[in-house]
């Protein structure tokens, strides 16, 4: 849970580069879906953590701010500086980010669904070593929710593989 939490505030990063990146509407409606959702599982992976005495990471907001008192401390940087969580599977490393964050209109396009779908794909890897794990498929809740992510992760990437077959036409 913890790393996920990780995981998910580098896709919410990525669809907040949208917003000045990109004049695609399909592709700012898919990225508010996303946002939206990986807002919603954060909140959820939180409680869940806190309900259970475990270590809350930071989530986006809290990240964003400290990345801001960081950078004026620093001159610049991104959080991948500050030595936070290792990349969890299919994170974009600090070099993809920052072509993903310098790019515009479609090149800014093609980054962002190459770079969603790697990084769903790797919250599908994360789920099934959730599921290979012994006993964790016996709590519900936890059953429910991860399940709900792979579903919904699963149908995006067909979704932004759809929008990269547009491109190429």
């Amino acid at each position: 849970m913890q790393g996920m939490i990780h995981h998910h505030s580098q896709a919410v990063e990525m669809t907040d580069l949208l917003r000045t990146r990109t004049r695609n509407k399909d592709l700012q409606s898919l990225a508010k879906r996303i946002s939206i959702s990986q807002t919603d599982e954060i909140k959820f992976m939180r409680q869940w953590l806190e309900e259970r005495g475990k270590a809350v990471p930071m989530d986006h907001s809290h990240m964003a701010g400290m990345k801001m008192q960081v950078m004026s401390h620093m001159g610049g940087g991104s959080m991948m500086d500050m030595g936070s969580m290792p990349l969890m599977p299919g994170m974009l490393s600090p070099q993809q980010m920052q072509a993903l964050a310098k790019s515009n209109g479609k090149t800014f396009d093609h980054l962002f669904l190459t770079g969603m779908i790697q990084h769903h794909t790797g919250a599908l890897v994360m789920v099934e070593d959730l599921f290979n794990t012994a006993g964790a498929g016996q709590d519900n809740v936890l059953f429910d929710f991860a399940t709900d992510i792979d579903n919904t992760q699963r149908a995006e990437i067909e979704i932004m593989r759809g929008m990269l077959d547009k491109e190429k036409r």
